[in-house]
């Protein structure tokens, strides 16, 4: 597997991890939808989270939430609309990024709630 590929696969655990210290539910992992990929769904009380996870081995080229592009954001959009009809939720749903930065031996972890809205 590529180096970067694991990287992602830790950030993603990470962010599950950090997601469940702080009262959070896993409600779905890596849910697909057309060309979307959702990384976490997750619930906290009655808000249904959604949750992109960027991580990086530095920061030299930007910071990890700099990664999400405005087409990214329409395909996860559709991909939750499709998951709260097809699943028939009457939830809010919210739209985080989980940054995570590789710093030495340990990650530095920054959960930005509401990071973007629908387009």
């Amino acid at each position: 597997m590529a180096q970067h590929n694991e990287l992602g696969k830790k950030g993603e655990q990470l962010a599950v991890d950090f997601l469940l210290e702080h009262d959070y539910t896993i409600v779905e992992r890596n849910y697909r939808f057309n060309k979307a990929e959702v990384d976490i769904i997750a619930q906290q009380q009655d808000i249904l989270t959604i949750i992109e996870v960027k991580t990086r081995s530095n920061t030299d080229f930007g910071n990890p939430q700099d990664f999400v592009k405005p087409k990214q954001i329409k395909n996860l959009v559709r991909a939750v609309d499709e998951y709260v009809t097809e699943n028939q939720l009457d939830v809010e749903v919210r739209f985080d990024i989980i940054a995570i930065v590789k710093q030495g031996k340990t990650y530095e972890i920054e959960h930005l709630k509401d990071a973007f809205y629908h387009f």
